[in-house]
């Protein structure tokens, strides 16, 4: 259905995603840039047999809870979605959303709720993957998100949720990529920021020439951003220049007194400070011990792992990625941590690295699949207390309930803003074994 049929509609509630909700001759109809309580009027995009999209072209009666996004390109980019709700709108969104599930698929409620963590909502991101297109029709290489609901790239000038050591130099980029030999052969930048230093790893699809490269080497000595070039596959990712430094950045908790090296291409949060309030009170709900003996699952690069050997007699940190161990070592060595141990296994087989271990308190944050095949063996150890960091309140839900017919008690749980104007959920659930 193309875009037609403007008809005036009254929001009721917002879906999982953070769009309106409104009715029209019964059926449900999904409405992008429209709050609870407005009176829009929409243009219908998508009609189907069980509901409707459209987008509010004009805000007819606007609540209190709406704010000018601060973006341009709001609306058209499909990076962001909730830049016209204001910031206590966000998080108290998200905070319902994570009790909607936890009771709806969990059959739990917290004895008490956290209180939302929330940081600055804008140069935030430090981890990004943009996509890279020449098109055609505008002569115009673009460097950004796709559209909402498209598949094409958004057409921007900048990004404001992005660090603005990137997001202020999208035209730039813009700009690189055009005077480059094979332009047209150019698939992605990937972007990563530690504390100060930042790298891009170009994804190319042709060999480069001399007069490429040399443009690479200014742009790099003018930016201050380090350029890796990546031919094929991830294991093809090399550093160009800067020559003079290692291929690590670097960022800190400085709450544990802890830096961590890391290559671009590994997983770390995107949002450092919300990371640092994040491993803080994942920690302090733990209520640690001097004599405690802590597993760290699908630790990572050891970003929770070396926090806790601050606090604890010993700590096992447990990752499936062999180089994500490897890194987890290195950074825990730079920090002269010795009573912390990293193994490489797959935590749906077997815990047997956990044999006469005598663990008593364990945290997990599981990928978006959650933790099912993962619980049996760690409720088997029957350990005092587990923190479950989340990034889907729906799994989040279902392990909830797991653990719950097994002996854990959901103490509190409460949302984090780590990716502020999208309908990201990141979450954080305390279990007390009964």
């Amino acid at each position: 259905m193309k875009e037609s049929s403007t008809v005036e509609l009254s929001i009721e509630r917002l879906s999982h995603d953070g769009r309106g909700i409104a009715y029209l001759d019964g059926k449900i109809v999904f409405v992008d840039n429209a709050l609870p309580g407005e009176v829009v009027e929409v243009v219908r995009t998508q009609k189907r047999s069980r509901f409707e999209e459209g987008r509010a072209m004009t805000i007819l009666k606007a609540v209190p809870e709406r704010v000018m996004p601060k973006c341009e390109h709001f609306g058209v980019c499909g990076g962001c979605s909730l830049q016209h709700m204001n910031g206590i709108t966000q998080i108290t969104f998200k905070q319902q959303f994570l009790a909607e599930q936890l009771q709806h698929f969990g059959a739990v409620t917290p004895d008490a709720w956290l209180s939302p963590l929330q940081v600055d909502s804008y140069g935030y991101r430090r981890k990004a993957r943009i996509g890279v297109r020449y098109v055609e029709k505008k002569q115009k290489v673009l460097v950004g998100f796709r559209e909402k609901n498209g598949r094409y790239l958004a057409d921007i000038k900048a990004c404001v949720v992005l660090e603005p050591m990137f997001g202020t130099r999208i035209e730039e980029f813009e700009a690189l990529i055009r005077q480059l030999s094979n332009f047209k052969d150019i698939a992605q930048l990937e972007v990563a920021m530690g504390d100060s230093d930042a790298a891009m790893i170009v994804r190319h699809l042709s060999a480069f020439t001399d007069n490429d490269l040399a443009l690479f080497a200014k742009f790099s000595e003018t930016s201050g951003i380090a350029v890796f070039l990546q031919p094929k596959g991830l294991d093809t990712v090399k550093k160009f220049v800067p020559t003079d430094s290692d291929d690590y950045l670097h960022y800190s908790l400085p709450a544990f007194d802890l830096v961590f090296d890391f290559h671009p291409n590994d997983f770390t949060q995107v949002n450092l400070p919300m990371n640092r309030l994040m491993v803080e009170q994942a920690l302090a709900l733990l209520d640690l011990q001097p004599e405690d003996r802590v597993l760290d699952l699908f630790c990572g690069i050891g970003n929770f792992s070396l926090a806790l050997a601050r606090k604890v007699a010993f700590v096992l940190g447990v990752e499936g990625d062999a180089l994500m161990v490897k890194r987890a070592y290195h950074n825990a060595a730079k920090n002269n941590l010795s009573h912390v141990e990293f193994v490489v296994a797959d935590l749906t087989q077997s815990f047997a690295f956990a044999d006469g271990l005598a663990i008593n308190k364990i945290l997990i944050d599981p990928p978006r699949a959650g933790a099912l095949d993962v619980l049996p063996h760690l409720i088997a150890l029957k350990p005092e207390k587990i923190v479950y960091v989340s990034c889907n309140p729906a799994t989040l839900a279902r392990d909830a309930k797991i653990l719950s017919e097994n002996g854990y008690r959901l103490v509190t749980a409460g949302v984090l803003d780590m990716f502020p104007h999208t309908a990201h959920v990141e979450s954080m659930a305390l279990f007390v074994r009964c």
